[in-house]
C-alpha cells in the first residue's frame, strides 16, 4: 500500500512504528557487540507496550536494516560528505540508517515521506542541528538515487 493511500490512522501508526525502531536501534547501539536488532526487539517489547497494529511495520524496517545494514551504510557514507558514520551521534546515526533503509528498500513509501518523517524524529529526539543534518544528508542520499535512476 502507497503511503499516500494510507488512512490518517494507518500513517499515524507508520509514525509511531517508525518512533518505536529508533527506540530498538538506540538500545541495540547500546547493547555492544553481539547484541543484534533482533535481542533489541525482543528486550523492548518485553518491557515495552508496542501496539500491534505498529509491530508489523516496526519488524519489517528492523529485518531490512538487518539484512542490509553493509550497503544502507555505504549509500550514507557517501552522502555523509565529509562526515564519518562513526562521529555521529547515536541517535542522528540511527535516524539516518531508518531514514536510508525506508528510502533504499520501502517501494511503498516516497523518500521524501521518509525524509519528513525522519526530520521529525532528528526535531523529537535529536539536537539542535540534527534536523537539519538530518535533512541534508538524507536529500543527499535522495540525490544520488534519482541520478541512478536516470542512468
Amino acid at each position: 500500500m502507497i503511503e499516500e493511500t494510507l488512512t490518517d490512522r494507518e500513517r499515524l501508526d507508520r509514525s509511531r512504528a517508525r518512533a518505536w525502531v529508533l527506540q530498538v536501534m538506540y538500545r541495540w547501539e547500546a547493547g555492544g557487540e553481539g547484541f543484534s536488532l533482533r535481542d533489541a526487539l525482543v528486550e523492548t517489547t518485553g518491557s515495552r507496550r508496542v501496539s500491534p497494529r505498529r509491530l508489523p511495520y516496526v519488524r519489517n524496517l528492523l529485518k531490512l536494516l538487518d539484512e542490509h545494514l553493509p550497503e544502507v551504510d555505504r549509500e550514507l557514507d557517501v552522502a555523509l560528505d565529509n562526515w564519518r558514520m562513526g562521529r555521529l551521534s547515536s541517535i542522528d546515526r540511527s535516524i539516518l540508517r531508518l531514514g536510508a533503509t525506508e528510502m533504499l528498500f520501502v517501494e511503498q513509501v516516497p523518500p521524501k515521506v521518509s525524509i519528513l518523517e525522519a526530520v521529525r524524529l532528528a526535531e523529537q529526539y535529536g539536537g539542535p542541528e540534527s534536523p537539519r543534518f538530518v535533512n541534508g544528508v538524507l536529500d543527499a542520499l535522495y540525490k544520488a538515487m534519482l541520478a541512478r535512476a536516470a542512468l
